[in-house]
């Protein structure tokens, strides 16, 4: 309940706000700052470490990999069919193919599965911070640097402080302890849900849903329904069975990733649209989440 209050609390507080003036315009873009440069790489050097890659975990490794792949043929077929500009496509394929497995999904899977269930739901997190942390970087900056070379590209990409704190969290701990490092790393990664938050909150305007509807219903009828549906599908080719297969099922059936909104906001990729599917989604992912609880109950009971 404390989590579901933190949501509410913080996405209230930024509305209210940004309707107050208490803030500048555009004040949003400095907590942005803090979240991608400071608390995104933290959260790499948190996480990523402790991560067990055993075969045991391959079908919650292959389930975001599977979403990330099914946004990607799904908004580039969507694109050769209606006309949209790039930043619109690319902020598209971020909120379908990457979804918010950590700060919303934890505690709905608490909620249905109890703390032990998060155990399960670690490798989906995980998977789906490394694609964001790199395929999703990427796409961001590739898209938004316009018709730079492919030289200044890589210095953009191999440059940029979630990338770099990726690569060092994978291979760093391989020689170096820094398992001492975590408790100052989760004070500044305990700032990262509460600030996306109410920089969400300080961007809502639902007085423009209707100039984006269409892209919204797109984005959250794959990221709610037919994303869990491939995951589903993928459980049952693999054989994963019980509380695992559920969870991962789960975790794909969350909303929007909101750091992936955010870098996507930053970059000037459509920030309407990724502000109102993360916000519609949030709120529509409370029931299409107790669906999908339903459903993999009675498949895999």
């Amino acid at each position: 309940m404390l989590n579901f209050a933190l949501i509410f609390i913080c996405l209230l507080a930024g509305f209210i706000i940004s309707r107050t003036k208490l803030l500048p315009e555009g004040s949003y873009r400095s907590i942005n700052v803090w979240l991608l440069y400071i608390a995104l790489p933290a959260l790499s050097l948190r996480y990523i470490p402790h991560i067990d890659w055993g075969a045991h975990i391959l079908f919650a490794v292959f389930a975001p990999l599977l979403m990330w792949g099914g946004a990607w043929l799904l908004v580039n077929i969507y694109a050769r069919v209606v006309t949209i500009p790039a930043a619109t496509k690319t902020a598209m394929l971020l909120l379908c193919g990457l979804a918010n497995t950590s700060f919303f999904g934890f505690p709905i899977i608490t909620a249905y599965y109890g703390e032990s269930g998060v155990q399960d739901a670690i490798i989906f997190d995980q998977v789906t911070f490394l694609i964001f942390s790199t395929l999703g970087v990427l796409t961001v900056l590739k898209s938004s640097a316009g018709g730079v070379s492919p030289k200044v590209l890589l210095r953009r990409i191999v440059t940029f402080p979630p990338f770099i704190a990726c690569i060092i969290a994978v291979v760093v701990p391989q020689f170096i302890d820094i398992s001492g490092l975590d408790p100052l790393l989760d004070r500044i990664v305990g700032t990262l849900s509460p600030l996306a938050l109410f920089s969400i909150g300080l961007q809502m305007n639902f007085t423009e849903i209707k100039s984006e509807l269409r892209e919204l219903l797109v984005c959250l009828s794959y990221k709610l329904l037919l994303a869990p549906t491939l995951v589903l599908l993928l459980a049952l080719v693999m054989s994963a069975s019980g509380n695992f297969a559920r969870i991962n099922i789960m975790e794909s059936a969350m909303p929007a990733h909101i750091t992936a909104s955010l870098l996507a906001s930053q970059f000037n990729q459509n920030p309407r649209l990724c502000n109102l599917c993360v916000c519609v989604g949030l709120i529509l992912a409370f029931f299409t989440t107790f669906f999908w609880w339903m459903i993999t109950g009675y498949i895999f009971s």
